[in-house]
């Protein structure tokens, strides 16, 4: 991309369909439409969605510009427009996509990320001005009020690294709460995964301060398990090395014989759920965000269910004030930056093909696509 004072044209992936490379395009910068803001690139992270979109389990139409996690730094708007959300130019955004329509009953309820008319702002086609709609692109066009301002005193490079992951998690404990169920310290706590999901949740667990925290992984992976440690875990079990019973039994021992009180599941494989439902005791809360695709079905125990009592609640989009609340976390915590922000691999857009092939081998905790 050009010199800012000088911008003409801006590098964007373009998707062109499940299980094929991306097309690298270079767009004209237009005139920012009324009530946009223009942004320029700083991070924007590639979600485990957008690697079920690649694999072809989740549907998206060729020919747009994918990715949620876009952070930048906004430089073109109508100042009296912004000034009505707290925006000006050089604030340091997030782009959110969700457009809920405020008319359902979810939305009405107060749950407007469930919201059952859901539109997003980046499947326009990227053909039509101003072509940059999503989050893998130099520049990025968003609705005034999908941008959410970065503080100044958070590092926005580390507010993309979980710019997705961090409210998506914070949502799945919003749930929890609403269920009457809210982590404390003398919460034995799991985490299935240590995806970018699963690596926040250990973070926010953590800060909660709860009494033992166990992180659960398919595969031995030493990296890893470092990794979940310096997060915040206080062991990790691998069902590899260590076995899925030895893992079950340990952690049903938890509480005195009954099991732990919270399993939180970022896996995304379908088999870490008759696990979580089995190491939870009477009354435990499974919650789940991670089953984000369509990855196959598996067999459980459904009577467990019911002898146990168990909430098992689901969690699948965030909302603005999780967007928020993520934020006022990384701001009330500003230990966790740095070292959230060494969890980033970056590459430019023009590498998107690379970045997606090493984010799908699972070579980077986070990869990140930057100018």
């Amino acid at each position: 991309m050009t010199d800012s004072a000088n911008v003409k044209t801006a590098k964007a992936a373009v998707f062109q369909g499940a299980q094929r490379p991306f097309e690298v395009r270079e767009y004209e910068i237009v005139a920012t439409p009324k009530g946009y803001g223009r942004s320029e690139l700083i991070a924007s992270g590639v979600c485990g969605t957008d690697l079920h979109i690649a694999r072809g389990t989740l549907a998206v139409p060729a020919g747009s510009i994918i990715g949620h996690e876009f952070v930048g730094k906004l430089t073109d708007c109508d100042p009296d427009d912004a000034a009505e959300y707290g925006l000006k130019v050089g604030d340091n955004v997030i782009a959110d996509i969700a457009v809920p329509c405020g008319k359902c009953l979810l939305c009405l309820s107060g749950d407007d990320a469930n919201c059952v008319n859901m539109q997003v702002t980046n499947e326009a086609d990227a053909e039509l001005p101003p072509h940059l709609h999503g989050g893998y692109a130099e520049v990025n066009f968003t609705p005034l009020t999908n941008l959410v301002k970065i503080p100044e005193n958070i590092d926005p490079f580390a507010a993309a690294v979980f710019a997705c992951p961090g409210p998506t998690a914070i949502h799945a404990f919003r749930l929890g709460a609403g269920s009457g169920y809210v982590p404390d310290k003398e919460t034995v706590a799991v985490v299935q995964g240590l995806g970018p999901v699963g690596c926040f949740a250990i973070v926010y667990l953590r800060a909660m301060g709860v009494k033992k925290l166990y992180a659960v992984t398919g595969k031995d992976n030493p990296e890893k398990r470092r990794l979940a440690l310096a997060l915040g875990a206080d062991e990790v079990l691998s069902l590899q090395s260590d076995g899925a019973e030895a893992v079950t039994k340990k952690l049903q021992a938890e509480n005195g014989g009954i099991g732990v009180d919270l399993c939180f599941e970022a896996s995304g494989a379908p088999s870490a759920i008759p696990l979580g439902i089995d190491i939870l005791r009477n009354r435990g809360t499974y919650l789940v965000p991670g089953q984000y695709s369509n990855s196959g079905g598996i067999e459980i125990q459904p009577q467990l269910i019911t002898f146990k009592a168990l909430r098992i609640i689901g969690s699948s989009q965030y909302s603005m004030i999780d967007v928020k609340d993520y934020l006022a976390f990384l701001g009330d915590h500003p230990e966790t930056q740095p070292l959230i922000r060494s969890l980033a691999t970056a590459y430019p857009v023009s590498q998107v093909n690379i970045a997606f092939r090493d984010a799908l081998a699972g070579r980077n905790v986070k990869t990140v696509l930057v100018k």
